[in-house]
C-alpha cells in the first residue's frame, strides 16, 4: 500500500522552490508555470517513490520543465543563451524567497481578487482548479484571472522594500473567502500566516496570525447541525478551539509588548476578550470598547464605527448604542441589523421586527438571512 501524499507539505515547498528558478534568471510568469507542472508530476510520481530530498526533486523537475519551455519558444533564444547552463545546487534561502514572492504578489498593480488568485497560486501551491473550486467560478475564468496577474507581475524587480500592510490585507481577503470545495481558504491562510512570520519579525505581521488564530477558534460554534448562523451570544463556547485560543493570545500579548500598535493587532485584542469571557454577559464590554475607539483612531473605518457603536449598546446600554449609531451612516452595511439589536434590546420589539425583515432583505449572505428572517418571525410571532 503506498503512503499518502501529504499535499500540505508539498504546497509549503512550493516558494522556495519558485524564488530557486527565478534566482537562477527565470521570469516569475515561466517559473511559476514550471513550479505548477512539478507540483502536478510530484502528485503523480511521489505516493509510489517518495524522494529522500522533495526540496530539490522539484527544483530538478521545475528548472527541467522551464529549460524545455524556453527551448521550445524560438522568441526567447537570448534568455535560452543565458540559462543554458544549468546552475549546481545549493542550500535554499526559503524564507527570504517567500517574502520576496508575498511582495510580488501583493504588488499595487493588482486588484485585490488577483492579489489573493495569485497568492494562493505562488505561495500557496494551490492550483488553478483548486482556487476556482474556492471561489465557485469555472476553471477557465480563474485561469485568465491568474493569468493576467502573472504578465502584470512579470518582470517587476523588487529591489526596495516591499508594503508589508498590503501583503496583510491579501492574506486577510484569503482568510475570509472561508472555504469551498476541496481547499479551506481559511486553514490555508493560517498556513499562510504562519510561514509570513517565520520569514519576517513585524508586530502586525503577528498580529494578524493572532487575529486569524482567535477567529478560526470559534469556527465550529459558529453554525448549527443544519448550516444555519449562530450568533456569539448563543454559541456553545465549549466547542470552541481553546488551544488555539490559547496560542493566539500568547501571539498577540507578544505583538502588544512592542509597543507598535496596529489595526490587526487591536483587532486581535478585541478578539482575545471576546474569546476570554465564560459568556456574552460577562464580556469585558468596557474594554472592548476601549479598543474599538483605538482601532477608529488607526483606521477612522465607517465599518468599525458601526461595529463601536454595538459594543457601547453592550457597555453603556441600549440607548447609548443607538445614539452612537444615529452619527453614521445608515448605508453601511450591518448598519440596519445592528439597529433591530439595539432596538429589541431597548424593549421596542415592533421596530426591531420591523428592522430584522429589512435587513433580511438587504443581506446578501444566505445564512445571514435566514437568520435575520428568523428574529423577525420571532418577535412577530409575540
Amino acid at each position: 500500500m503506498t503512503p499518502p501524499m501529504d499535499e500540505a507539505r508539498l504546497r509549503a515547498l512550493t516558494p522556495g522552490v519558485l524564488g530557486v528558478l527565478v534566482r537562477r534568471g527565470a521570469d516569475f510568469a515561466a517559473a511559476e508555470d514550471a513550479v505548477q507542472d512539478a507540483l502536478l508530476e510530484a502528485l503523480r510520481v511521489w505516493p509510489a517513490d517518495p524522494p529522500r530530498d522533495p526540496q530539490g526533486w522539484l527544483v530538478t523537475v521545475a528548472w527541467h520543465r522551464f529549460l524545455d519551455a524556453t527551448r521550445a519558444d524560438t522568441a526567447r533564444r537570448r534568455r535560452e543563451d543565458r540559462v543554458h547552463d544549468t546552475p549546481a545546487p545549493g542550500p535554499v534561502s526559503a524564507a527570504d524567497d517567500t517574502l520576496q514572492l508575498y511582495f510580488l504578489c501583493a504588488h499595487p498593480s493588482l486588484t485585490p481578487s488577483s492579489a489573493v488568485a495569485l497568492t494562493l497560486r505562488a505561495v500557496g501551491g494551490l492550483t488553478t482548479r483548486q482556487i476556482a473550486a474556492a471561489y465557485l467560478v469555472p476553471e477557465a475564468t480563474m485561469a485568465q484571472r491568474i493569468s493576467r496577474a502573472k504578465r502584470t507581475v512579470s518582470g517587476v524587480r523588487l529591489d526596495r522594500p516591499g508594503d508589508v500592510a498590503t501583503v496583510l490585507r491579501v492574506l486577510y481577503l484569503v482568510f475570509n473567502e472561508g472555504y469551498s470545495g476541496d481547499v479551506d481558504l481559511a486553514a490555508e491562510a493560517i498556513r499562510l500566516t504562519r510561514q509570513l512570520a517565520a520569514a519576517i519579525d513585524h508586530p502586525e505581521v503577528a498580529g494578524l496570525l493572532a487575529l486569524i488564530l482567535l477567529h478560526h477558534a470559534r469556527r465550529a460554534g459558529r453554525t448549527g447541525a443544519d448550516g444555519s448562523l449562530v450568533p456569539l451570544a448563543e454559541q456553545d463556547r465549549g466547542r470552541w478551539d481553546t488551544g488555539m485560543i490559547a496560542e493566539g493570545v500568547a501571539v498577540l500579548q507578544r505583538a502588544l509588548a512592542r509597543d507598535r500598535l496596529g489595526e490587526f493587532q487591536a483587532q486581535a485584542a478585541i478578539a482575545a476578550l471576546h474569546a476570554d469571557a465564560p459568556s456574552t454577559e460577562e464580556t469585558d464590554w468596557v474594554q472592548i470598547v476601549e479598543w474599538y475607539d483605538e482601532l477608529v483612531r488607526l483606521t477612522g473605518s465607517p465599518v468599525v464605527r458601526l461595529n463601536r457603536a454595538v459594543a457601547v449598546g453592550e457597555a453603556d446600554g441600549p440607548r447609548a448604542g443607538l445614539a452612537a449609531l444615529t452619527a453614521l451612516d445608515d448605508t453601511l452595511p450591518r448598519y440596519t441589523a445592528a439597529a433591530a439589536y439595539l432596538h429589541e434590546r431597548d424593549g421596542d420589539p415592533r421596530t426591531a421586527a420591523r428592522l430584522y425583515a429589512e435587513a433580511a432583505r438587504k443581506a446578501t449572505d444566505l445564512a445571514e438571512r435566514d437568520y435575520l428572517t428568523r428574529q423577525a418571525a420571532r418577535l412577530n410571532s409575540r
